[in-house]
């Protein structure tokens, strides 16, 4: 998901009660949510990046490490404004224990959203390169964020006036998301389902969240030899005749030329659902879920 998604999550956390167990609990919880995609500085590698992104900074030994980093560093922030006379007066006490649990928390929240839609975690790396995909949420929702969005700014103003019940609202957001969350595993399973039982039959099916639209699905499929798409929702049917075209991985010049070239090798190890184009005598790598939405952005170019 995007990084203001897990920015908010952060922040729901905390006003849900959980700011209140230590000094410098809330920004822990947000940095926490979002210190996996510290893997986002490869991306100055290019195409070469989609072999690193979502891998070992996602995997058990981040979720291991990471947080206890966290906790050291803010530990030694507070220390370091104590020892300046900048640390604020209304500060409570940093208690180190729960400091570390709400880095864990926070750390791990990020692998759970990251897997709700089609670009995947490797969840395992480094011990295994296999993706997980949870194929429910287009990977900048508006719903999530309003719910998420409105729960904080409750919380929030009934905590500024003094209410005993200013966790409600945070909770209450919780549980929508929570609900939203598994409508949408539930969507995207009954889209796949009913394209995988009709002609042609295909191999794989993905339900592509859409932006907005969260009921709706482009669900993608393939055979051995071809590809396409339909558009789904929960109450309309696949119509008959999907056009489709030619996956075009079998060309032998793929095998020829995609070991020598850095990009194919990283593009090939992250892409999904790859497919080839030909334009005269360049075979262009794309991958079939992000063909409408981003252009030439997850393209690689294998010229003779």
């Amino acid at each position: 998901m995007d990084n203001l998604t897990h920015s908010l999550v952060g922040a729901l956390l905390g006003q849900m009660g959980l700011k209140r167990r230590t000094g410098l609990a809330m920004p822990t919880l947000i940095i926490a949510a979002n210190i996996p995609d510290i893997d986002a500085g490869c991306t100055v590698l290019g195409m070469v990046s989609l072999a690193m992104r979502r891998g070992v900074t996602h995997g058990p030994i981040a979720m291991v490490v990471l947080p206890l980093l966290l906790t050291g560093a803010m530990l030694a922030f507070d220390c370091w404004q104590t020892r300046r006379g900048t640390r604020p007066e209304d500060r409570p006490p940093l208690r180190p224990g729960w400091l570390l649990v709400l880095a864990y928390i926070g750390c791990i929240s990020h692998p759970l959203f990251d897997w709700m839609n089609s670009y995947g975690i490797r969840l395992l790396e480094p011990f295994s390169h296999r993706w997980f995909y949870g194929d429910a949420l287009f990977i900048v929702d508006p719903w999530l964020l309003a719910m998420l969005g409105a729960g904080i700014w409750f919380s929030r103003r009934r905590d500024n006036a003094g209410r005993p019940d200013w966790r409600r609202p945070a909770w209450a957001a919780c549980s929508a998301v929570a609900v939203y969350l598994a409508a949408n595993l539930g969507i995207s399973h009954l889209a796949a389902m009913r394209v995988l039982g009709r002609e042609p039959y295909p191999a794989i099916v993905v339900a592509n969240p859409t932006p907005l639209a969260f009921w709706r699905r482009e669900v993608l499929w393939r055979t051995a030899d071809r590809y396409g798409s339909v558009s789904l929702t929960p109450w309309g049917d696949p119509e008959p005749g999907i056009p489709s075209r030619p996956i075009g991985m079998s060309d032998p010049r793929i095998a020829q030329r995609a070991p020598g070239n850095r990009e194919s090798t990283a593009f090939l190890f992250w892409s999904r659902m790859p497919v080839a184009e030909v334009q005269g005598d360049t075979i262009i790598l794309r991958d079939q879920r992000f063909l409408g939405l981003t252009g030439g952005r997850f393209a690689v170019e294998l010229k003779p």
